[in-house]
């Protein structure tokens, strides 16, 4: 069998955004892969059929990334490819050129070009006109009034600036670059006349969006200076334009709303007066008056959940209506399952196996998703309306058909807090009990988020390189209710501890783990917690602390969430208790690391910007502890799970050399 490397990646297949024809039969769904030549990850439209499984691929390009089904049985998608975008481009337009293609044969052709830019995969009314959003840039100058030899000069300093102006906050968001003055907007399209009329103010954040019965439902916020956090619920008259509040901004955190029936929008809101921890509780919304009836109180995650891996790619829906049920995705525990709700609260159980169901679609009562289940990476799998699965592409299978694939076993204690402690610990490939192996301690991000036994992929690879792999879901993951996600003003505290304890009882129930070799790790959430980790114990011979947070006061000033994070997290902003969001910050207690670290960061990371990493690594140094920062260009938050592949390759290396050099030495 084989072992991973940092190379394997290139190879898995990423199925995402499933949707069903008209007709049922057929399923369409996004493929994505490496390129590495490319350093990019190419996708293209495929459909599956619903009966046999067969699947064929429609588009080769590798730019047809979002797409929907036309009534006609024919797909829509939009690329940036043809001779009218290119001078466009050059004229300083925006356009978005949509291609239609048959899902049983032939070549994409060209339907229209749409005056917007970048536009989203068109929601069709029923009068035939698209609903399409937007990215709309205020700063953009105004190119067509401008001579030719004015607009060249103009094109030039716009998409090579010398200089970054911001005036909002958030300036910058993470995998979105600059953000000032920049608005997800809104347009009701003719793409018969080429037409685009937006419907939303400039000002205006366009947030969810639904579209059934012949009504449109959007939530969103307008703001010039700071975005808020509660935002509102509206309807849009689609003759009109004209949009009217169902419920005004500034009082709740309004999910992503689901039209029931033509007068009824079930919605999750999450008031102000809420625990900052709490999940938003589901009420109907009059789709006329705004008036709200309580449905049902909720302590999950709705529409949402997938259990944490670095093994896809894409998205997809998790709510969908069907035959007066919501069908929903949810984390219970270490699992993300499907479920349903109706408008009279009528809810069912789980309807899917363990695992993880990233997203699906549902006609009729079958339902087709992408599912990650055991040790497989994510595929398509249907679901019959007598709740059996049926895995229906094989893009994966030959990872655990080819490769030594580590399978996690659960590992679970009752931690001193009283709570039952839910872990996994991974063999390493070709264990020999009564053989020491070196540990990497695993510590997810988040921290609303959950580990399970699905696949991942870096922790595979070091499962190759014969380390036990320990992992768990302390106090403040998902899928256990608000009294076990509740971490508010406790960070460093409840869940530190249950890290710690989970670590001693690995080392119990597992004796072939060399205790003087154990290493650890995470993600964002994760990494903070590993700054924490070596600032408040030796234990661990070596760290690498990604993505990281060291100061929650710089953190609050310099990214896309820190202005409302601290105070949904902490309770406390720095202008505040700045003293209390020090006593929480790993950099206060740098001066008692001993730990050798490395630091994972991207440049672009904006939602932890670099400037974490770097003050913690300045202070290692001071203390004269040994560390090094891996500083990847142009990359971002994401750099894990999407990066571009060579980044990839290269951020895996640096850990596997730092591990192997520090707890193999």
């Amino acid at each position: 069998m084989k072992h991973f490397t940092p190379e394997t990646f290139l190879d898995y297949r990423y199925p995402s955004s499933p949707l069903i024809s008209p007709d049922g039969k057929l399923t369409a769904f996004v493929l994505r892969e490496a390129d590495l030549e490319k350093n990019s990850y190419p996708g293209d439209i495929w459909v599956a059929e619903n009966e046999t499984g067969a699947v064929r691929r429609l588009t080769a390009q590798g730019d047809a990334l979002s797409f929907a089904w036309m009534p006609d049985g024919k797909i829509v998608f939009a690329a940036s490819r043809g001779k009218a975008v290119e001078k466009a481009k050059k004229d300083g337009a925006v356009l978005t050129q949509y291609f239609v293609i048959d899902p049983y044969g032939g070549e994409a052709t060209p339907l229209c070009a749409l005056p917007v830019s970048k536009g989203s995969a068109p929601r069709i009314l029923p009068d035939g006109r698209w609903l399409v959003s937007s990215k709309v840039d205020l700063n953009r100058p105004d190119f067509a009034a401008m001579d030719e030899k004015a607009r060249k000069a103009a094109l030039e300093e716009y998409e090579n600036p010398r200089y970054r102006l911001f005036e909002e906050v958030p300036w910058w968001s993470n995998g979105n670059g600059d953000v000032s003055r920049r608005r997800d907007s809104l347009f009701v399209c003719d793409p018969a006349a080429g037409t685009a009329q937006k419907v939303t103010d400039d000002y205006f954040e366009v947030g969810a969006v639904d579209s059934a019965f012949g009504r449109v439902v959007y939530t969103g916020t307008k703001f010039d200076a700071i975005m808020p956090v509660y935002n509102g619920l509206y309807a849009l008259d689609t003759a009109t334009g004209e949009s009217r509040v169902l419920i005004e901004p500034g009082s709740y955190r309004i999910g992503q709303p689901k039209l029931m029936d033509e007068k009824t929008v079930l919605v999750t809101l999450k008031s102000k007066e809420a625990h900052l921890y709490a999940h938003g509780d589901l009420w109907l919304v009059d789709a006329e008056t705004g008036e709200k009836t309580l449905l049902t109180e909720f302590d999950r995650s709705f529409g949402g959940g997938a259990i944490n891996s670095d093994a896809r790619m894409g998205g997809g829906q998790t709510l969908k209506l069907d035959g007066g049920k919501l069908y929903y995705t949810s984390s219970e525990d270490s699992d993300c399952f499907l479920h349903w709700i109706m408008k009279d609260g009528a809810r069912s159980g789980s309807l899917t196996q363990p695992g993880s169901v990233d997203c699906f679609d549902v006609k009729d009562g079958k339902v087709v998703m992408v599912a990650m289940r055991g040790n497989c990476l994510p595929e398509l799998y249907s679901l019959s309306e007598n709740g059996e699965e049926k895995q229906l592409t094989h893009f994966n299978d030959w990872v655990v058909q080819d490769y030594a694939v580590s399978t996690p076993k659960p590992l679970n204690f009752t931690a001193s807090d009283g709570f039952e402690i839910h872990g996994w610990v991974m063999e390493p490939v070709g264990y020999e009990p009564g053989k020491k192996y070196p540990a990497i301690l695993h510590i997810h991000g988040g921290p609303r988020t959950a580990f399970g036994a699905v696949f991942h992929n870096e922790m595979q690879l070091w499962a190759s390189q014969g380390y036990f792999v320990l992992f768990c879901n302390p106090r403040g993951g998902d899928g256990r209710g608000m009294a076990f996600a509740d971490l508010l003003d406790k960070y460093g505290d409840v869940d530190y501890k249950n890290l710690m304890e989970f670590t001693d009882e690995c080392l119990k129930q597992y004796p072939d783990i060399d205790t003087g070799n154990v290493g650890v790790t995470g993600g964002s959430y994760g990494g903070f917690m590993t700054n924490w980790i070596i600032g408040h114990t030796d234990r661990f011979k070596a760290a690498a602390s990604q993505r990281s947070i060291a100061n929650w006061i710089t953190f609050e000033g310099t990214t896309d969430i820190g202005y409302h994070f601290n105070m949904s997290q902490h309770g406390t902003l720095t202008e505040l208790n700045a003293e209390r969001l020090w006593e929480l910050s790993p950099l206060k207690y740098a001066c008692n690391a001993k730990t050798p670290t490395l630091f994972i960061h991207s440049d672009q990371d904006y939602r932890c910007y670099m400037v974490e990493c770097l003050q913690m690594f300045t202070a290692l140094k001071m203390h004269g502890v040994e560390s090094r920062v891996a500083l990847f260009k142009g990359e971002n938050h994401e750099l894990s799970r999407s990066g571009r592949p060579r980044a990839r390759i290269r951020r895996m290396e640096e850990i596997v050399d730092w591990m192997n050099g520090h707890l193999k030495g």
